[in-house]
């Protein structure tokens, strides 16, 4: 599971239950909702079955009668392989980057338990570079929804585009939906330079503030444009530096 964006409170002050669990560093956001449901959780000396119980950041929770207490907050960066997905299990039996991250883990932290962790959003399966890791729920969504949070792609595409559709991309436009029936998405970079080129194909540096699904793709193919490597190289202030495909190291916020 990866860290979603969320601005819905019970009342001013407090949260749901299940989210003031997971910002705590317990678990998911997912899994806290299950053992409120299922009668695990106990709010201020109440048993509560209602994920939404409004909470506060102080209040007394017990899971199994074990008291919840803010885990340390920890960081990490990944270079994301390609075909590596970005959940936390998959149905289809591939590979995950939990599974990849908790193999790198253990090899830097040798018989230390891996904390509750997830990415920082996503890339998709067939890109990679960047990615953020974190048991820290309000840092995460602050880093999705914040649009001062850049993101810089490193893009191959086949053939090159003209200076004018890479104008026409940081102004923006209408993409047609993924799925039939639903209404096209506005897309914009807000930034889009040619970086290197070669005889049939070139390489593009793209700056993305959003993170709609699948967008520098979906924006290339409008304009008739082919993606062969989709790379991100750095999130806000964090980069892909010397991390090589597949490792992790522990970042500062």
């Amino acid at each position: 599971m990866a860290f979603r964006s969320s601005n819905k409170s019970t009342k001013q002050g407090a949260h749901g239950v299940a989210r003031v669990i997971s910002k705590r560093g317990y678990c998911s956001r997912s899994q806290a909702e299950k053992l409120v449901r299922e009668g695990h959780v106990i709010l201020r000396g109440k048993p509560v079955r209602d994920p939404e119980s409004p909470a506060y950041e102080n209040d007394e929770i017990l899971i199994d009668g074990a008291p919840v207490t803010a885990s340390e907050f920890v960081y990490f960066a990944m270079n994301k392989p390609r075909g590596i997905v970005t959940t936390a299990s998959d149905e289809k039996g591939r590979k995950t980057v939990m599974d990849l991250f908790r193999e790198q883990y253990n090899k830097m932290y040798s018989g230390k338990p891996m904390p509750h962790i997830a990415p920082v959003g996503r890339l998709d399966a067939a890109s990679e570079g960047l990615l953020l890791f974190t048991n820290d729920t309000a840092w995460a969504d602050r880093v999705l929804t914040d649009a001062t949070h850049l993101k810089i792609y490193r893009v191959q595409v086949k053939g090159k585009p003209t200076a004018d559709e890479l104008s026409q991309m940081e102004k923006g436009f209408s993409v047609p939906p993924r799925v039939f029936g639903e209404s096209e998405e506005f897309m914009h970079a807000e930034r889009a330079i040619l970086h290197s080129e070669g005889d049939k194909n070139c390489w593009l540096e793209i700056t993305l503030s959003e993170g709609k699904n699948r967008e520098i793709r979906r924006m290339l193919a409008h304009l008739g444009y082919e993606v062969m490597r989709l790379m991100r190289i750095q999130f806000d202030k964090y980069s892909l530096g010397d991390l090589k495909p597949g490792e992790i190291r522990a970042i500062q916020v």
